[in-house]
């Protein structure tokens, strides 16, 4: 069901540049269209690559650490993204590049992107791990059974 809406968003992107294009087109001229177009999409590579180094000094450092890159592995694969959507002609593209690009806009991004992508993912494949919604009491075995919460609730607990 969410890779059906994945599909139908990354479809509807090229279609929406090319219906917000075509009227730019005629109302500033092809020529000065595809010169923007073009501008952009290097102005962008650049400030990309920029940033991309950036991250890589900001990733070492923190293996240097001894820390885990976490928040910065996120902004690795934002700014892959960000080159993909820059290199695409494009108004939207370009303003989700640009948005995925810039420091500013990123940051929000990436808190958004491990909430919503980053943590259910590894919660799935760690059976809860991550968020630490984990059995503690104990090996759960096939004799345990879920009660309501309120019936098998500890003493020490607030209610």
């Amino acid at each position: 069901m969410k890779a059906r809406w994945v599909i139908v968003g990354l479809l509807s992107i090229p279609l929406v540049d090319t219906l917000l294009l075509v009227p730019i087109a005629t109302a500033i001229g092809l020529l000065t269209t595809v010169l923007i177009v073009v501008l952009t999409g290097l102005f962008g590579m650049v400030l990309v690559r920029a940033e991309g180094r950036t991250t890589i000094q900001r990733i070492q450092q923190k293996i240097a650490r001894g820390t885990l890159p976490t928040n910065e592995l996120i902004d690795g694969g934002l700014l892959i993204a960000a080159g993909a959507f820059l290199l695409t002609p494009g108004i939207v593209t370009d303003i989700i590049g640009f948005a995925s690009a810039i420091p500013v806009t990123r940051y929000p991004i990436r808190i958004l992107t491990k909430r919503y992508i980053v943590t259910p993912i590894l919660d799935r494949r760690t059976n809860d791990f991550i968020s630490g919604n984990v059995y503690i009491d104990g090996f759960p075995d096939e004799d345990t059974v879920n009660l309501d919460p309120e019936e098998y609730g500890r003493p020490d607990e607030d209610r």
